[in-house]
């Protein structure tokens, strides 16, 4: 074990391991063993990417490529509740900018940023796929659509007592 693992607790580190032989321990399978250990860690981060390189045979770098590569990846741990505003075409114009304003305003945070809690975080990304739903907000995997400033306070509210 090297010295980045040993930030892994040792049942971390056989739960990683864990995944990456149910995938056969196959470089091919690197997403899937890294959507499953983000899962299990929350996030990706250097330590947990080490073990999965370790693990399939392949360069830190090449994990750490990946990761970075692809948005729904992340290596700093979000919010108990992650929010998500699509500022796609269809939502940027019918005003996801003033709906991110309110979020932001709200609860006092940027895009990458978390509350000083844990309670939230928030980014932005391109297109989810619900532009008829536009502007299209997600808090974890919930959809929520034709989202307007006034009805994000009401979002929050739905997390006040952690539904």
């Amino acid at each position: 074990m090297t010295s980045v693992q040993a930030k892994l607790s040792p049942n971390a580190v056989k739960e990683i391991q864990s995944i990456c032989q149910s995938f056969g321990n196959d470089k091919g399978e690197l997403i899937n063993i890294l959507h499953k250990s983000q899962d299990f860690c929350g996030y990706l981060p250097p330590d947990v990417q080490e073990v999965i390189a370790e693990e399939l045979d392949i360069p830190v770098s090449t994990v750490y490529g990946v990761v970075t590569f692809y948005s729904l990846f992340v290596m700093e741990p979000r919010g108990k509740h992650h929010i998500s505003i699509c500022t796609g075409t269809a939502c940027f114009v019918k005003g996801a900018m003033d709906v991110m304003d309110e979020f932001k305003l709200l609860l006092g945070i940027d895009l990458g940023e978390t509350t000083p809690d844990g309670k939230f975080s928030m980014d932005s990304l391109r297109c989810i796929g619900a532009c008829g739903l536009a502007p299209v907000v997600m808090v974890g995997e919930k959809i929520y659509g034709r989202v307007t400033p006034d009805d994000v306070i009401n979002i929050l509210d739905d997390y006040k007592d952690d539904k």
